[in-house]
């Protein structure tokens, strides 16, 4: 559930650069962005391996 909570946090992140990129232009929000849209899929794929396992072991 750690991992999840830290997969919420990054969207909101992500969401505020996400504003300020397409609202407002701002370039370095813009490369903010990329960044935590390549964190998120990082985060995802090992929630994604963490709920297989656990499927798996029951």
């Amino acid at each position: 559930m750690e991992k999840f909570t830290a997969l919420k946090e990054l969207i909101a992140t992500a969401e505020n650069d996400a504003s300020a990129f397409y609202e407002k232009g701002n370039k370095a929000a813009g490369t903010r962005l990329r960044n935590a849209m390549q964190q998120l899929k990082t985060v995802a794929t090992d929630i994604r391996k963490e709920v297989t396992e656990r499927k798996n072991a029951n």
